[in-house]
């Protein structure tokens, strides 16, 4: 077993074991939670930091047929586009566990929920056959919709549930179309990466065949993500949904859709890409302006961060709709940065509404007096979000605009405009409301994160910093990866992979 099936299995076996526990251990089912978390995040650890550096292959592999009759095996491994997302996935879901000890109601079912859905999405990710990442990432859905509807708070959790049930599922459904469109197509009789990839070099599809594909992934796949225009589940979802929940699905399951992107459609169907990457340069104003002038809007804390999340995707559509390897490597980038800053957001927001049973702006002044840390973290959340320089946000997002610059310049104009400037308007405009003043009546009565509770918050909020002072770490490990999947979706001869260093595969 390969350390990346063991940190897939560790939260199965973590919801398998708070199954088994009987309501009279009933205290043990949050501690198994954040133990296997825990455990899961120091394999991720170990994963990370025993990938070698400067390789495309795929590294720490495990296959085993799952149907060979139809071709599909369970083939996982890492490389450059998913180490850094395994990593940050196992940091998301322990700081979301740590802070599920809020659910009151059925504790036993959601923490089961919970850890289900952070094994779908280390699958997803993992994965290196087309149908076990989209099994992964359904599998990791279906919770979500259980949590919202379940343990969601205010009025408008049925309508949430049932909004973003009926969007993702859409999406889901299209995006399955497209993988089984390139499933008959390519006559190929696998969706596994490395043998479709070789296979379609030799075989590509015909142009309309690859655009037709191309185009039902990436609105499929779109949907998940919140690409506008189907994006206005989002801000709704995540402002109803428990903590845990936000953070997992708008730090993690968003980047799923990309993610599959980048591992499916952009290196298998280069003419599709030729076909569609000014459309998708188009739709991704819509996040940046669109959405960016909405969040200005807001005075619901969870509804900023919800449509500055859906502003944040512009920038990692726009790095791969310039299909260059700096804005590729950029939107990687982003999408780490941002797991971990959704996640911190979604976190100090929660912890703020068990405090006050309000996210109103106007009623939350003096955080940094009454909650010293809270207050500061937030405040250090909300400039990571308008893009200030050494947090990893302005890392990928500088990185972006250098590689679209060339392509894409007045994209880049829009991009800075509207990601940075309105950006830093409800930002900022967000720090004075919340941080500074006088302390709110509200507030008054409210007491700061003790110790042990601090350790969530900080863990993200290091991790953005070490990811913001040197992206090298991340960079050095993207990068090969990246020059690869430019390669293929520009229709380049693509160097063969680099031979096995150490834990790589055969394959």
């Amino acid at each position: 077993m390969s350390p990346v099936t063991l940190l897939i299995l560790l939260p199965f076996l973590g919801a398998l074991g708070i199954l088994l526990t009987p309501a009279k251990y009933a205290r043990v089912w949050h501690g198994v939670a954040v133990g296997s978390t825990g455990l899961a995040l120091v394999v991720a650890l170990f994963v990370f930091f025993g990938f070698v550096p400067g390789t495309a292959g795929y590294q720490m592999v495990d296959s085993w047929h799952w149907s060979e009759a139809v071709g599909l095996s369970y083939h996982v491994g890492v490389d450059g586009l998913n180490v850094g997302l395994l990593l940050v996935t196992a940091l998301v879901g322990f700081a979301a566990a740590c802070v599920s000890s809020e659910i009151e109601r059925q504790p036993k079912l959601f923490h089961i929920l919970l850890l289900v859905m952070v094994g779908g999405a280390l699958g997803a990710f993992a994965s290196l056959d087309l149908f076990f990442l989209y099994f992964f990432n359904e599998l990791a859905l279906v919770p979500t919709f259980l949590m919202i509807g379940i343990w969601g708070r205010g009025e408008q959790k049925a309508y949430a549930a049932f909004q973003i049930t009926l969007y993702l599922s859409l999406g889901a459904l299209v995006a399955l179309i497209g993988l089984v469109c390139l499933y008959a197509l390519s006559g190929a009789n696998t969706l596994d990466v490395v043998t479709l990839s070789a296979w379609l070099r030799q075989h590509p599809l015909p142009a309309a065949q690859q655009t037709l594909i191309f185009g039902l992934l990436l609105f499929g796949f779109g949907t998940l993500v919140g690409l506008f225009p189907f994006h206005s589940w989002a801000p709704l979802g995540y402002g109803v949904a428990p903590t845990a929940t936000a953070m997992m699905h708008a730090g993690i399951l968003k980047k799923v859709g990309l993610f599959a992107l980048l591992r499916a459609a952009f290196p298998l169907l280069p003419e599709g890409v030729t076909a569609w990457t000014h459309v998708l340069s188009v739709l991704c104003l819509g996040n940046l302006l669109y959405c960016g002038w909405v969040a200005m809007k807001q005075r619901d804390l969870n509804l900023l961060f919800g449509n500055s999340s859906l502003a944040h995707m512009g920038v990692i559509f726009l790095g791969l709709a310039s299909v260059s390897v700096i804005g590729v490597t950029g939107a990687v980038l982003i999408m780490i940065a941002h797991a971990l800053l959704a996640a911190l957001e979604f976190a100090l927001s929660g912890y703020l509404y068990r405090q006050t049973r309000t996210l109103e702006l106007s009623k939350l002044g003096g955080a940094l007096r009454q909650l010293p840390f809270i207050g500061a973290v937030l405040v250090a959340a909300l400039l990571a979000g308008c893009g200030v320089p050494g947090f990893a946000n302005f890392a990928g997002e500088i990185t972006v605009m250098f590689g679209a610059w060339k392509t894409l310049p007045w994209h880049v104009v829009a991009a800075a405009w509207g990601g940075l400037i309105i950006g830093a308007v409800y930002m900022l405009r967000a720090v004075r409301q919340i941080a500074h003043g006088e302390v709110s009546p509200i507030l008054s009565p409210t007491t700061d994160a003790g110790p042990l509770a601090r350790i969530p918050y900080a863990l993200l909020l290091v991790a953005l910093l070490l990811f913001g002072v040197a992206p090298h770490i991340l960079v050095d490990r993207i990068k090969p990866s990246v020059e690869q999947l430019v390669k293929l979706a520009r229709s380049e001869p693509a160097a063969p992979p680099t031979p096995a260093v150490a834990l790589v595969s055969p394959h």
